[in-house]
């Protein structure tokens, strides 16, 4: 896999690494306890269910900084995830069922407006 991910060098090692862990935060939100006994098929996530849960994770993981680390990353928007789910998809490391389309990452939420995250500072 890190073969294909540097071959195509669009995003580093470090991208995909965060992908797999929005991943299993969303299988885990949606299906219930991570790694559960349940078949692949029933595990299944949609593009935009995995770009909200990779928002959430950034946002948890690095706060402020979430737009930065992912910029440093090249992604800028939501279709990067699903840039890299499709390169995944394309060398076999991923499935997709007949439903999902590479579209289903575009537009799901606006990076600047997301990762604006508000400080509440309390000067009292």
């Amino acid at each position: 896999m890190e073969e294909v991910i540097r071959s195509d060098g669009r995003y580093p090692p470090e991208a995909f690494a965060f992908l797999h862990d929005g991943l299993s935060h969303a299988v885990k939100d949606i299906h219930g306890q991570e790694g559960a006994p349940v078949e692949d098929a029933q595990r299944h996530v949609s593009g935009r269910q995995l770009c909200l849960a990779l928002k959430d994770l950034a946002i948890e993981r690095w706060g402020l900084l979430a737009k930065t680390v992912l910029g440093k990353w090249n992604i800028h928007a939501s279709i990067d995830f699903g840039n890299m789910v499709y390169l995944l998809i394309e060398n076999n490391f991923m499935r997709k069922t007949d439903d999902d389309s590479i579209e289903d990452f575009r537009d799901v939420f606006d990076f600047d407006e997301a990762f604006d995250v508000p400080v509440d500072f309390d000067l009292k």
